[in-house]
């Protein structure tokens, strides 16, 4: 994987370079009717370029940070929903021990009362 990142970085890196070489011409670009930046074709383009990636890094840094608060909250709430499980399971299990204590009273009453 190391290599096919280094090939790729590499064709990149060599493609703007002969951009550069064949886009030397001077252009400008007016950013406000005060500031008139003069530079040579290429290195705007490969300026605008660098600014897009920046801009791209930033959104996925967003976007990450977003998803990994979003699973810490699913966290928690998954954790209160088993505490939640766990609690009504125990809650079931001394409800069918009441209810079994209570058919075996019935019984012994039954056999009281049978045997009288």
């Amino acid at each position: 994987m190391r290599q096919l990142n280094f090939l790729i970085i590499f064709a990149v890196a060599l493609a703007l370079v002969l951009f550069s070489l064949q886009n030397t011409s001077l252009s400008s670009i007016q950013f406000t009717p005060q500031l008139k930046v003069e530079a040579p074709l290429s290195v705007e383009l490969i300026l605008a370029m660098g600014l897009g990636a920046v801009l791209a890094w930033f959104f996925s840094v967003w976007s990450s940070l977003q998803r990994s608060i979003e699973m810490r909250n699913k966290n928690v709430q998954i954790q209160k929903l088993q505490e939640t499980v766990q609690s009504l399971g125990i809650e079931i299990e001394e409800r069918k021990r009441l209810v079994s204590a209570s058919a075996i009273d019935v019984e012994i009453d039954e056999d009281k009362s049978k045997q009288s």
